[in-house]
């Protein structure tokens, strides 16, 4: 019985993903380096690899400061709403990206959104521009960092925090000196997977974006265009430059953890 369970999970991840993913890295170099390179000289595809890496550096950023926010509020503080704010933060996982686009897009629109006339008539254009593909990809990405982060704080608990205030800590000692380093880790593995979902957002982007060429055209909106006009070696290197940077980020994450440190990213307690 447990052959056939590890012969069943095998099976299924190596039909869903490894497969996948070989025929992908096999077509990108079945001529050679020479379908990478003609990738990379293509101006379409390096400004939108170079919008792509603001976009998702800029999400990863928000996220980053409002994820480890709204952890500590949702861990260390009781308070009216605490369940739906939960509720809210888990909204993005449930939803279709492509509705979170088009939500934003009627919210934000120029000309019938409920904010976008005052803002545009400020000088500030968030649809059809990168401050709404930012938002876009801030929403759909925003759990993750969460979802890493409330776990651990749960399980240290606040002992800590409370015999610093005991002896005089600030708040802002106590977070810098005391919450944040027991939750580095956490806080890294829920920046690289908030990273590589920004890197690979398609359907939200693709609504608030308006898919224009040359200017709000991300690396997976190049995919998509190029394969359908018939440029598939380059739809396919495109692909695997995508796939390299999300691999990147798992291989120096797991070089960079300590080995002593539990999965979480807590240190283990001693038997």
């Amino acid at each position: 019985m447990r052959w056939l369970l590890r012969i069943v999970a095998v099976g299924y991840v190596f039909l869903l993903v490894a497969w996948p993913v070989g025929l992908l890295v096999r077509n990108t170099f079945a001529g050679g380096f020479a379908t990478l390179a003609d990738a990379l000289a293509d101006e379409q595809v390096t400004g939108a690899l170079q919008l792509t890496a603001v976009v998702a550096l800029w999400a990863v950023a928000i996220n980053l400061v409002f994820g480890v926010t709204i952890s500590i509020l949702l861990v260390r503080h009781q308070f009216p709403g605490k369940r739906v704010l939960s509720a809210f933060v888990d909204l993005p996982l449930s939803v279709s990206p492509v509705v979170v686009g088009l939500a934003l897009l009627l919210a934000y629109n120029g000309r019938t959104g409920w904010f976008g006339p005052t803002l545009e008539a400020n000088g500030l254009q968030l649809i059809f521009d990168s401050p709404g593909m930012i938002m876009a990809t801030c929403f759909v990405a925003l759990p993750l960092v969460i979802r890493e982060v409330v776990p651990v704080l749960t399980e240290i608990g606040d002992d800590q925090e409370q015999a610093a205030r005991s002896l005089g800590a600030s708040g802002p000692q106590t977070l810098w000196r005391i919450t944040l380093p027991s939750i580095k880790w956490a806080v890294v593995y829920g920046v690289v997977l908030s990273l590589a979902r920004s890197i690979g957002e398609f359907g939200a982007v693709k609504i608030v974006s308006g898919n224009i060429t040359g200017r709000t055209q991300t690396a997976t909106l190049v995919v998509e265009a190029k394969y359908q006009n018939f440029q598939q070696d380059t739809a396919y290197a495109t692909s695997f430059l995508l796939i390299l940077v999300s691999i990147a980020c798992l291989v120096v994450v797991a070089f960079l953890r300590p080995q002593h440190s539990a999965p979480t990213g807590s240190p283990r307690r001693p038997r």
